[in-house]
């Protein structure tokens, strides 16, 4: 698992939870880390939109069942906003039951609570690096969906995107992570995500592993057209 130096500045997580010992719990948990920081908390999904509006966090920890609106519900509401938030679902419920519907409402996780606390850490660093954390199970699930459904052409994938979508497209199709993207084309790791997003939503895409394949695929057809060029 990777870990941020403490010189470097903590990433900012809210907790939504509508359980008061629990975000103690997690706060506590979590701040072992050095390269995280809780930032802010709600016990409500009226309240995080409020809370994760002013403080703009890097992730937002939320549970599955809350008072009024549901953690999903609330992941959409988010994901609507700003379709860079970063969310990761922390639920009791087994994944097999809303696992592939958090991921479907904009999360790029889902991890059960009861789950050592080396696992939880593990998922909100995989999922602020801009991997999807999921049980194999279910990114399979969520895989044949996307594959089932409308294949992108990409033969118009230049004329879908703009040329800095195009530059971080070609990039997750090159295997780069969020922060050698943001290397790689002198760009913050919240503008990568902020084009991530749009790209799936541009390109119809509902899962970080289906644009990593669409990503893989236009680069692979790209070099073989500049091979055939060459010939």
């Amino acid at each position: 698992m990777s870990i941020v130096e403490p010189t470097t500045p903590p990433q900012r997580i809210v907790l939504v939870d509508d359980h008061p010992i629990v975000r103690d719990g997690l706060k506590q948990m979590i701040e072992r880390d050095p390269g995280l920081q809780v930032c802010g908390e709600a016990g409500s999904a009226d309240e995080a939109q409020g809370v994760v509006a002013d403080l703009q966090p890097d992730l937002v920890l939320v549970d599955v069942f809350l008072d009024g609106i549901n953690g999903i519900e609330l992941t959409k509401i988010l994901c609507e906003r700003d379709p860079s938030v970063c969310i990761l679902v922390l639920s009791m419920h087994d994944e097999a039951l809303y696992a592939e519907r958090a991921v479907r409402a904009g999360a790029r996780g889902y991890v059960m609570k009861q789950e050592a606390s080396r696992t939880i850490l593990e998922a909100i660093h995989a999922v602020m690096r801009g991997d999807l954390y999921v049980s194999d199970a279910i990114r399979a699930s969520i895989d044949d969906i996307d594959n089932s459904g409308s294949r992108i052409d990409l033969d118009t994938i230049g004329d879908r995107l703009s040329t800095r979508e195009l530059g971080v497209f070609e990039t997750i199709g090159e295997g780069l992570d969020r922060a050698e993207i943001a290397d790689k084309l002198g760009i913050s790791i919240k503008t990568v995500e902020t084009h991530r997003a749009n790209i799936k939503y541009k390109l119809n895409v509902g899962s970080a592993t289906a644009l990593a394949a669409s990503a893989k695929a236009w680069v692979k057809q790209k070099q073989n057209e500049e091979q055939e060029v060459r010939r």
